[in-house]
């Protein structure tokens, strides 16, 4: 199956480069491009793409507004990651909190490029799991709202929260179901309860949400 990716970012170079790495990959297609989030809406009912690059910013609608957008008007929005040029950095924090699945670093080599794209597309591991964690604890207890609320009134069972913390380290269902000796059924059922639990769409948001309640302690 092609996964299917479209580019949003202002530099034409950036798209460019991005689009002949993503293209040289037998199960990668890109699909369309923009040059910014106000194209974002439209492009996204034209082609229909399973991964969105986006640049964090960009002139008229940057990413985190478009992400906003993006995911409180479709009912499929497809899996946003976040290009950007430092990982520590509010901007990124602040689009993975309104809904991106991870981010991209535009100096991150082609093999890198190909493999996160393919790793928020499959969604069943953390993108950077370290360097969320250090995110979250630089401008985490800043932000405060509902991300971080989401945890209080969730009431996780003693294995859904075990499986939680699993997943902020950056396990997949595979490697989860390998620690806790169980089947990776059984592991994708857990984290579907956790995602529904939370009212969240991804792992990304689930361990957001873990780290800004205080459920689990980021590194600061």
């Amino acid at each position: 199956m092609t996964i299917r990716v479209a580019i949003v970012d202002d530099e034409e170079l950036i798209r460019t480069g991005l689009r002949v790495i993503i293209d040289a990959q037998p199960d990668l297609e890109v699909v369309d491009e923009a040059a910014d989030g106000a194209e974002v809406m439209a492009m996204v009912a034209r082609t229909r793409p399973d991964v969105l690059l986006m640049d964090v910013r960009m002139p008229a609608i940057d990413g985190i507004e478009a992400t906003r957008r993006l995911l409180a008007a479709s009912t499929q929005p497809p899996r946003v990651l976040v290009i950007t040029t430092f990982e520590n950095d509010d901007y990124v924090y602040e689009a993975l909190r309104a809904g991106a699945s991870g981010f991209l670093l535009k100096r991150a080599r082609p093999p890198e490029v190909v493999e996160t794209v393919r790793v928020v597309a499959r969604g069943e591991s953390l993108v950077f799991p370290a360097a969320i964690r250090r995110m979250a604890g630089a401008y985490g207890s800043s932000t405060g709202g509902p991300v971080g609320d989401r945890l209080c009134d969730a009431r996780l069972t003693e294995r859904e929260a075990e499986v939680l913390r699993l997943m902020a380290t950056g396990l997949s269902n595979a490697e989860i179901a390998a620690r806790l000796v169980v089947g990776a059924e059984t592991v994708k059922t857990h984290v579907g309860n956790v995602l529904t639990k939370l009212g969240v769409r991804d792992r990304t948001q689930a361990v957001i949400a873990a780290y800004e309640s205080g459920f689990i302690s980021p590194v600061r």
